[in-house]
């Protein structure tokens, strides 16, 4: 059975799926922007706590590690990690990106299927993928119209919170988007099923950064300066 966990956006969420199922044996998603990290653990225990055996029914971890926030990333690769040393079981990473267009992928929408998250000052995180779930254009940082340009000339089916922007520059360029049906954050059932079909030796849990983070340790100051170089 498979613990699934994803800390990359607003919300904390984790489940537990056993192999070859579509419905979650046990899930629970708390929405927040900030505190992933007191949320996380207690989160944890009580979806495994609802499983006969508890951790020892665990044979698999997935992890969502991004693009998304950077802290939140961090805070669950990290707790991931510790489940799979404590169970002694491997461990995977999702692409936030695949997370959210798997299940437009799974009814057959047509694509190509966009995942595009808010990313901040008029920027996204964004890939494409085909019917299959093949990837159309690798995950990127890019301003909400030079995604439009990139994507092509659609009509593009678009999902995450990133895709209204994605959708007006699209539409300001004369191509057709869609951005209804689907939710702007992962589904914890898709992270546990991409887990399930992941290649631990490939889908490596290390988190996936596209940019840095927007806040940046403040410079020392005071006696915690470094001094002065001597004048020449």
């Amino acid at each position: 059975m498979i613990l699934a966990i994803d800390t990359a956006l607003a919300a904390t969420s984790a489940c537990l799926l056993a192999p070859g199922q579509t419905v979650p044996v046990a899930a629970e998603t708390l929405f927040m922007v900030a505190g992933h990290a007191e949320a996380l653990l207690p989160l944890v225990d009580r979806v495994v706590a609802r499983v006969p055996g508890g951790f020892a029914a665990v044979t698999r971890v997935a992890v969502t590690i991004g693009p998304g926030s950077f802290t939140g990333i961090r805070i669950g690769v990290a707790a991931a990690r510790a489940f799979g040393l404590a169970c002694r079981v491997p461990v995977v990473g999702v692409s936030t990106l695949a997370a959210l267009a798997a299940p437009a992928i799974a009814v057959g929408a047509r694509p190509p299927i966009v995942a595009a998250i808010d990313a901040r000052h008029g920027n996204v995180f964004v890939q494409s993928f085909g019917s299959r779930g093949e990837t159309l254009m690798g995950p990127a940082l890019l301003s909400a119209t030079e995604a439009a340009r990139a994507l092509g000339q659609g009509p593009l089916r678009l999902i995450g919170s990133g895709g209204p922007a994605v959708a007006r520059a699209a539409f300001a360029l004369g191509v057709t988007a869609d951005t209804e049906g689907f939710h702007a954050l992962p589904d914890i059932d898709f992270v546990a099923r991409l887990g399930l079909l992941a290649d631990p030796e490939s889908a490596i849990a290390r988190p996936l950064y596209l940019k840095a983070p927007d806040a940046t340790p403040p410079r020392p100051s005071g006696l915690l300066a470094a001094p002065a170089a001597p004048a020449s």
